[in-house]
């Protein structure tokens, strides 16, 4: 794996993106839009308060995933990831600069979203807010991984739409999202804690309502972080030589 060129992936997507207003308004402005969409549907009620941290986790995991995997996948099918192959750019090299750019997006989005959240949709938030940031982060970098994992399969965008019920759905429904994981069936509860977005929602949550130690929060990270990582490792694994 060479800096250099990992480097120069990351500055080159970065490049791209920029150029494409749809795209940084999807990243950086969507999943704040949705969370005010639910504060003011849920005015006036409890449920915000609640399902609020669940949706600092839920919509920019989201939408990271689906504008990494078609970004990656775009690259593959264009030839150009096999070009760059071909000159002695080594698969890890690619997978993290892909990595680093939109993880840098992912430090605005966590910015924003958080912000936004808190500040304009009046979300409680009694632990340390920029913990909570860092937990946001940490959520949106996980949907980066995976997105880079799950274009590996794909040689459509509609076959990346496709990935959302096998990558993204059970997530949200066994999550924490919907009902708290304690109140799961034992068996959907002990399915929830192998998935990444479960420790994320939890993390957010803890932090939020200040009811767990540091400790806990860090150790929800950890794992989040861990499955990041496995995704990045696999999707270099997967990474073909030869595109669609």
């Amino acid at each position: 794996m060479s800096g250099r060129r990992t480097l120069a992936t990351a500055g080159r997507v970065l490049a791209q993106i920029a150029h494409d207003p749809r795209t940084v308004v999807l990243l950086l402005v969507v999943p704040s839009l949705l969370i005010g969409l639910m504060a003011w549907l849920l005015d006036d009620t409890p449920v915000f308060a609640r399902v609020g941290p669940a949706m600092l986790a839920l919509f920019p995991f989201i939408v990271m995933f689906l504008v990494t995997s078609i970004a990656t996948l775009r690259e593959r099918r264009s030839g150009t990831l096999e070009r760059l192959l071909t000159l002695r750019t080594a698969p890890l090299d690619l997978v993290v600069g892909y990595l680093l750019a939109f993880g840098a997006l992912a430090i605005v989005q966590a910015l924003v979203a958080v912000g936004y959240a808190v500040v304009v949709c009046g979300l409680d938030v009694h632990g340390s807010l920029a913990l909570l940031v860092v937990v946001a982060l940490a959520d949106a970098v996980l949907g980066t991984a995976l997105g880079l994992f799950a274009s590996a399969f794909a040689r459509t965008e509609f076959q990346v739409v496709q990935f959302l019920p096998v990558f993204v759905f059970p997530q949200v429904l066994l999550g924490g999202v919907l009902l708290p994981r304690d109140d799961m069936p034992a068996v959907l509860r002990t399915i929830s804690d192998w998935l990444p977005l479960s420790h994320a929602v939890d993390a957010l949550d803890a932090v939020a309502r200040d009811d767990h130690g540091i400790g806990y929060v860090l150790a929800e990270l950890l794992v989040v972080c861990a499955f990041s990582a496995a995704a990045v490792v696999l999707g270099a694994v997967t990474l073909r030589r030869r595109t669609a």
